[in-house]
């Protein structure tokens, strides 16, 4: 008798302790130079960690993270709804990376970027661009400079 009620504490248990697990796409990022070497005099801290779900409604469809010192990103409890995510770590100066992962009920997705350090040479000025379309860029390919320069 004794073995028959524990075994129903425990079955009823089961999906309360299961439903108290939340989606959650965590990771962490590293910047990193052309030779993908860890860039040891410049912190993560700061780099926008974007999670957009392709397949949700627009009020659903986008959370961001921030990277702490160690670069440690997580999304915040509860915000991720099922669907595709498309997720996208940016930093100015550095060319952004972007996973795709799909969540699932209680899905947890570790993700690692390792962003590039863009060269000098090779950023884009706004003056040079022609089009909007040319406009459209990495935030991380662009060097602003005030009028006048």
């Amino acid at each position: 008798m004794r073995f028959k009620a524990h075994l129903l504490i425990f079955i009823v248990a089961i999906p309360f302790l299961f439903g108290a697990c939340s989606a959650k796409i965590y990771g962490k990022v590293e910047l990193v130079n052309q030779k993908l070497q860890p860039i040891q005099d410049e912190s993560p801290q700061g780099t926008v960690v974007h999670m957009m779900n392709t397949t949700a409604n627009l009020q659903t469809a986008s959370i961001s993270a921030i990277a702490d010192k160690k670069g440690k990103f997580e999304s915040e409890k509860d915000a991720l709804a099922p669907g595709k995510y498309r997720v996208e770590a940016s930093r100015i100066g550095y060319e952004t990376q972007t996973e795709t992962v799909e969540i699932k009920g209680s899905t947890r997705k570790k993700l690692a970027f390792k962003l590039k350090k863009i060269d000098e040479g090779k950023r884009k000025s706004i003056e040079s661009l022609t089009s909007d379309a040319d406009k459209i860029v990495n935030p991380g390919e662009v060097n602003i400079q005030p009028p006048g320069m």
